[in-house]
């Protein structure tokens, strides 16, 4: 997600928040309870991962009141299923308007859980491999005003370049960057925004047991 990260004013509730979800009720729900967070779940890193594949050219809006839809249509996102997909499964995937209808984005679907499969199967693990790139613990970053938030990273741009050699599709370092931001390896709530401090806190409990368990 592309988000303006300019600090907003307190909203009704007396709390100040990241300027980009305004006053909709499922984007302000949305960047209080989930962007940011933390998440060390594999299956649920890749759902995420996927939609923002989906996101791409679109607004993360558009997805967020989709996701319902998707997560129907995509099986609960269990890449075991995904990955046996089949032609006729994409057609009647390519007829549901409740859906981003786009081809290459569903095939890529399918063609990324292949390779979480592979990497669940033979590798780390897809929570390891992307956590790893941050030792297993969020960076906290302190930004101020929208200005300072990069679109990519060199960091985003080296999880972008493994994931594709690894047959993922969608993964440009823009919308790592942005997976990274959703799902708390970066903390890029401003620094006046209300979920800033907690996500930290939670970030650094979260890591924590995902280091104990591993």
């Amino acid at each position: 997600m592309s988000a303006d990260l300019s600090g907003g004013d307190p909203h009704a509730d007396g709390k100040t928040r990241c300027a980009w979800p305004g006053s909709d009720p499922l984007y302000v729900a949305y960047h209080d309870r989930e962007w940011g967070v933390a998440e060390y779940d594999d299956r649920a890193l890749y759902e995420k991962l996927v939609l923002d594949g989906f996101q791409a050219g679109l607004s993360w809006i558009t997805i967020l009141r989709k996701r319902d839809n998707f997560r129907k249509a995509f099986a609960g996102f269990e890449p075991q299923k995904i990955a046996r997909f089949s032609d006729k499964k994409v057609a009647a995937l390519m007829q549901d308007a409740g859906i981003v209808r786009n081809r290459a984005k569903i095939e890529g679907a399918i063609t990324s859980a292949r390779a979480y499969l592979d990497i669940m199967d033979k590798g780390p693990g897809f929570a390891a491999l992307l956590w790893d790139y941050v030792d297993g613990t969020p960076k906290v970053n302190r930004f101020r005003s929208k200005s300072q938030v990069p679109a990519e990273t060199p960091l985003s741009r080296a999880i972008s370049k493994d994931l594709v050699a690894r047959g993922f599709k969608f993964v440009g370092p823009t919308i790592v960057y942005a997976f990274m931001q959703a799902v708390g390896m970066v903390n890029d709530h401003v620094v006046t925004c209300h979920r800033h401090a907690a996500c930290e806190a939670f970030g650094t409990k979260a890591a924590k047991a995902f280091q104990q368990h591993r």
